[in-house]
């Protein structure tokens, strides 16, 4: 293993000798020199993992120094040792980059760990956080071995998430390979735990059920809308899952306070058409058709099959006698954000102003059918990544940014989420059966009913009957259906594609967050 290097420019180091003995002793090399000028040129000269630099040297300046070292070497971690505690000096080294700052007179263990925190922090945390995992490893699966409730299968989720997005820091392969087994092991018993149970939840009667989509306006939109003058916001970006949450929440925690970090579940299909028509009717799908015919379009009908949002958003409103004024917007592509943005100081007469934003579930699409974001968003962390990238550059952030400072409150949300598939699920129909890799519907649906959440009647669930043997059936954890005719090409291009219509973690369980501005 290669020694650290570092560079030491002071102009008394002489007077330094007994800390650079303590650091050669350490494993590490120090090259030295007196002054800035020497410095520059030796971070040109050689390799140098590391520099110490003086505030005050004859010749340039440490501050002087500094700015042409990062001229040339802008990640080059600089730490900044100074007599003064000047404020004016330190803002001036802090606003140049500097990685460090330490006051004289320093000692060997400040030295040692200043560099502990610059050169090893990553080995730090990567060893710190498997280790923490490890230990968590056992818990998690003993807990999986319980009879779940539905809020403690919330509860597994985030911590999941949690370790998902504190183990994609790691350079440890293993134990990113471990966490996604025991992910994969809670999606097989979670898809079971929804098989047992969401019939019984999307009956009217049943009291202890969690806030599903047809529920989620009533329980946790509606009591948001306070006496006060200041508008309420509910942003709906389709298809955002909860790693993809927590991914943008540190942007947004800048402008807002999160005060309820909150789950729901999404109705099946987990999909834009059913849970969130769902979301704003406050009905099931098939109690929309009913009541509202004029505003439910079926899968097998020509049309957009979510046209009717804000007609039905405003009958729910009025049966909660809600009699207050609101907007809806959709935003469906880059030229529609920047011109409702331009447009948000009018939606301040609003009491509530809904805005549907739909890019993920466009992104979700796009990697199926584009190389290049395949490439971009090639597994579960790019994925993340892209869409954060995203996110910081949209104008929805921009939005957000708007209701901040307009000091109004804000409910973040979304219809369903979307999952990774891996594992082909054989099944045949006729020609009319839909496309959806993650559920199927239709007349003749021919599959191992061991395979699939099967639902003959689709009354009991509360979805349309096309006919009288329409049947639904919806694929478990990462599975997806393929058609035997063709199957190994089929299976090769959507195989690891983002799908959503099923049962998993990721597609049901779906952030719901309230956030005050700051």
């Amino acid at each position: 293993m290669e020694k650290t290097v570092i560079l030491w420019a002071d102009d008394e180091i002489e007077l330094l000798k007994p800390h650079i003995l303590f650091l050669e002793k350490k494993g590490y090399e120090v090259v030295t020199t007196n002054n800035g000028s020497d410095a520059v040129e030796l971070v040109k000269e050689r390799h140098f993992d590391i520099v110490f630099l003086d505030e005050q040297m004859p010749g340039i300046s440490g501050v002087e120094t500094l700015e042409e070292i990062k001229k040339e070497y802008p990640n080059l971690p600089v730490v900044m040792i100074t007599k003064s505690e000047e404020e004016r000096i330190m803002e001036e080294a802090i606003g140049s980059n500097i990685a460090d700052y330490l006051i004289k007179p320093v000692n060997p263990n400040q030295i040692l760990l200043s560099l502990k925190r610059n050169l090893e922090n990553r080995k730090l945390v990567d060893e710190k956080s498997t280790s923490k995992y490890q230990q968590e490893f056992r818990k998690i699966g003993m807990n999986l071995n319980n009879d779940l409730d539905y809020e403690e299968w919330i509860d597994v989720y985030k911590n999941l998430t949690r370790w998902e997005l504190e183990l994609q820091k790691s350079a440890d392969e293993s134990i990113k390979e471990i966490l996604a087994m025991q992910k994969q092991e809670a999606n097989n018993l979670f898809s079971r735990y929804i098989e047992r149970n969401y019939i019984q939840w999307v009956q009217p009667n049943t009291d202890n059920k969690p806030v599903l989509s047809h529920t989620l306006v009533k329980n946790k939109i509606l009591p948001r809308l306070t006496d006060d003058d200041n508008p309420l916001f509910v942003i709906l970006i389709d298809n955002l899952r909860y790693d993809q949450w927590k991914a943008i929440q540190p942007l947004i925690e800048v402008d807002f306070r999160v005060e309820a970090d909150d789950i729901y579940y999404s109705i099946l299909p987990t999909t834009t058409q059913y849970a969130r028509n769902s979301i704003f009717a406050g009905l099931m799908p098939l109690e929309i058709r009913r009541r509202y015919p004029k505003y439910w379009v079926d899968e097998e009908d020509e049309g957009t099959k979510n046209q009717f949002e804000n007609e039905l958003l405003g009958e729910q409103l009025r049966r909660y006698g809600k009699n207050v004024r609101y907007s809806y917007n959709k935003v469906l592509n880059l030229a529609a954000g920047k011109k409702l943005f331009e447009q948000m100081p009018n939606l301040m007469q609003y009491k509530l102003n809904v805005i549907v934003y739909n890019f993920v579930d466009m992104l979700s699409h796009a990697r199926t059918e584009m190389e290049i974001i395949r490439e971009l968003a090639s597994d579960e962390e790019a994925y993340r990544s892209l869409m954060l990238s995203w996110f910081e550059h949209s104008s929805l952030y921009d939005m957000i940014r708007f209701i901040a400072q307009k000091k109004c409150d804000l409910i973040i949300t979304t219809d369903h989420g979307s999952v990774c598939v891996k594992n082909p699920v054989k099944i045949l129909g006729d020609k009319a059966v839909n496309t959806n890799l993650r559920y199927k519907y239709g007349r003749s649906l021919k599959y191992n009913a061991k395979e699939v959440f099967e639902i003959k009647d689709p009354e009991k669930i509360y979805l349309p009957r096309i006919n009288v043997s329409t049947s639904y059936v919806f694929a478990h954890s990462n599975d997806f259906f393929a058609y035997p005719n063709n199957y190994n090409y089929y299976v090769n291009y959507y195989r690891n594609t983002f799908q959503h219509g099923g049962i998993s973690m990721n597609e049901i369980l779906v952030p719901v967050t309230f956030l005050k501005s700051k």
